[in-house]
């Protein structure tokens, strides 16, 4: 069954909204301005999420000390590298943590995909550019993937089940349940009944 994670969670009521539809990850992004959250916000956030769901930590070329503060402290369980962090930081970070580590890569080409297969995290997101763009790539692209991925880019109600079509290990959701910047109720009810309904007609398959 495919995941869900619903990406650059900051307010209170984004967290309210997680808990009543409950995606299998949610995303704290510590990177850029739009949706950056300091450690002290993504703590308070963490504290008023169900515990039973994952939160990870987007970064972009983080030092590694401060993920590993956050991960100390119990404020995200998931990494996730959105930068141009090499196999050399990525297997330094390994060594001093268990927790799930994310590779963001950008899918415009058959090489892209060969780099995110070779790629020693437990899992690679694909996305449009440096992500965070509300836009899709070139599903076909997906075919060179050999490896659990992370969908993101461009999802919506309206083409999650086209996505499902290619068999994500989960997708990633960000821009699609905003509006004007923030995350919107209905937008994320739309989106999660969309995709769960998807999922049921893949299983009676």
């Amino acid at each position: 069954m495919t995941r869900v994670k619903l990406c650059g969670l900051k307010r209170l009521c984004d967290i309210d909204w997680a808990n009543e539809f409950r995606p299998d990850y949610v995303g704290f992004v510590f990177a850029g301005k739009k949706r950056r959250v300091t450690d002290e916000q993504a703590a308070a956030l963490r504290s008023h999420l169900l515990s039973d769901i994952p939160a990870v930590g987007v970064f972009v070329d983080e030092p590694q000390e401060h993920i590993l503060r956050l991960l100390e402290a119990g404020t995200i369980q998931v990494v996730q590298l959105h930068g141009s962090e090499e196999e050399a930081y990525i297997k330094a970070l390994r060594q001093q943590t268990k927790a799930p580590l994310i590779k963001a890569f950008s899918l415009e080409s058959e090489a892209d995909a060969k780099a995110a297969n070779a790629s020693s995290v437990t899992y690679v997101l694909v996305d449009h550019g440096s992500g965070g763009s509300g836009q899709a790539f070139d599903w076909d692209l997906l075919r060179f993937l050999e490896r659990p991925y992370f969908l993101a880019g461009g999802l919506s109600p309206e083409n999650i089940k086209q996505a499902l079509a290619y068999r994500p290990f989960a997708v990633d959701v960000s821009s699609g349940i905003e509006t004007n910047g923030y995350k919107d109720y209905d937008k994320i009810k739309r989106f999660m009944a969309c995709l769960r309904g998807a999922m049921v007609e893949e299983e009676q398959r």
